[in-house]
């Protein structure tokens, strides 16, 4: 059986400040929502398309979001899909989010946007 492909990458802005958690473990989790823009051809005319999505950061990268990063902010993420699965009242539910292996700040507090920030001090992986 060959080895399935799991990766997403997306740069967008974040939906709302960072929450982050702390695992029983001790291993900082950091909750982001990223928007990604698209633009789409509808009956002739371009509408701009809002995409949102939740992501899983973990780790010294986990903390650094949360340090860093706030509402608005513009962010790279490389991570893979992971579904989750719960169940609520009787009903199964699921969910697709984004466990990021890496994130890079595109822009900070006295720079330009899309300047890029170097995060590698702080990867995990």
């Amino acid at each position: 059986m060959s080895q399935s492909m799991n990766r997403v990458i997306l740069t967008g802005n974040l939906t709302r400040d960072p929450e982050i958690k702390q695992a029983n473990s001790g291993v900082a989790i950091c909750e982001l929502g990223v928007a990604v823009n698209d633009r789409k051809k509808i009956n002739g005319e371009w509408t701009d398309h809002a995409s949102f999505f939740d992501v899983t950061v973990f780790g010294h990268t986990a903390e650094a979001c949360g340090k860093y990063l706030s509402r608005g902010k513009p962010v790279a993420v490389d991570g893979k899909l992971e579904q989750q699965r719960w169940e609520k009242d009787g009903e199964k539910r699921s969910k697709v989010v984004v466990i990021a292996q890496q994130v890079q700040f595109l822009g900070g507090r006295d720079e330009a946007p899309g300047t890029p920030v170097d995060t590698s001090d702080f990867a995990d992986f």
